[in-house]
């Protein structure tokens, strides 16, 4: 079930002799006092070495099976893995892991290029604008005019043939999810390739060269010409199938703000998210993105105290009348199926007809 608290109304509290404390600020005092933001090296270090020891499973396994057909349940098993490795890549690039932000650049390089073989840089500009401004056009690159029409205003321009597709969008989500793996490698390799400054990029390009070619080649080498396409396409679908659909419940189908729309940062994070509830087996499933909401409060915390933060923030919320979103993680795919459809539909009204956005407006 869908649940949210109060319809909003911001305000500040003011302490004793000092100036007015914004609620983000309360907020961020009680989970500093929680010792929510400390490093959890121990956790990271063993899901590190339990991923390691998972390809080498794969590997090993690939080798045994030899010339067979069913070594597609090992490309989709190896998909299943390299999306785990991007969920930590996706740690250590918000500084979740070290102390250290040196340590933690490298720690992406090593899990994103080397390991998953998509581009460190391209990835972290790009997350880097969805967080500054979920949800909001012109500015999050998450729905941006492209294949999908994430609100009536990126319909604009579209063909008749265009337009009648996108009445029926929700229906073509997920199955367009299996080109995501590929696509996420096509635009990081662009990126390294195009003009302008390009932090490490030739070590990025190193990288995705090595974990790119080697695995291309030790597919030619290993398997006949038909399994080892059919091993690579698998992979690539299964890749990225999975990281769409645990990055797709967390904002698909909250409000869009419009262009140019000044929210306060917890109005802003709070109100574009979405938690998925499912308890700890959906966590380690979606890589800890189903605490969206925390985790656009405080993008450094590490993933194993977004649960314990979620007991802060919530009540939290409540109180200063946020309305804080969760739902189950099937229904969050419904959300997002008719969110989009609906969105086909709606090219005729005013996109930025939402209570929520009205409720934001300035009066008079």
């Amino acid at each position: 079930m869908t649940t949210t608290a109060p319809a909003p109304r911001e305000g500040t509290r003011r302490r004793s002799g000092s100036r007015p404390a914004t609620p983000y600020a309360e907020l961020s005092a009680l989970v500093q006092a929680a010792g929510l933001m400390r490093r959890r090296y121990a956790y990271y270090w063993a899901r590190f070495a339990a991923l390691l020891g998972a390809l080498a499973a794969v590997a090993v396994a690939s080798v045994l099976v030899g010339h067979s057909w069913w070594q597609l349940l090992l490309a989709a098993a190896l998909g299943l893995v390299v999306t785990q490795m991007a969920f930590l890549g996706h740690d250590a690039a918000h500084r979740q892991v070290f102390v250290s932000g040196r340590w933690n650049d490298w720690a992406t390089l090593v899990l994103a290029p080397l390991l998953t073989g998509i581009s460190a840089t391209w990835w972290v500009r790009k997350h880097t604008r969805h967080h500054a401004a979920p949800n909001q056009i012109g500015t999050d690159p998450d729905i941006a005019p492209g294949a999908l029409a994430f609100h009536p205003a990126a319909l604009a321009g579209r063909t008749r043939l265009g337009r009648a597709l996108a009445r029926h969008q929700g229906w073509f989500f997920f199955p367009l999810l299996l080109l995501e793996g590929l696509n996420l490698h096509v635009q990081g390799v662009r990126s390294l390739w195009a003009r302008g400054p390009v932090k490490r990029r030739w070590v990025e390009l190193s990288f995705i060269t090595v974990r790119l070619g080697g695995y291309v080649g030790l597919l030619a080498w290993l398997l006949p010409p038909g399994i080892a396409a059919s091993f690579l396409a698998v992979q690539l679908a299964v890749f990225g199938l999975y990281m769409g659909c645990s990055f797709a419940p967390n904002h698909k189908g909250m409000p869009v703000v419009p262009e140019g729309e000044r929210l306060g940062f917890l109005r802003r994070q709070v109100l574009m998210s979405r938690n998925v509830t499912g308890g700890r087996f959906v966590t380690f499933a979606m890589g800890g993105l189903n605490h969206q909401v925390e985790h656009h409060l405080f993008p450094s915390m590490p993933r194993p105290a977004l649960r314990r933060a979620r007991e802060l923030v919530r009540p939290f919320c409540a109180r200063h009348e946020v309305p804080y979103t969760e739902t189950s993680l099937v229904r969050s795919y419904g959300i997002v199926v008719r969110h989009l459809n609906d969105v086909g539909l709606a090219a005729g009204r005013d996109p930025f007809e939402c209570p929520l956005v009205a409720s934001w407006r300035p009066r008079g």
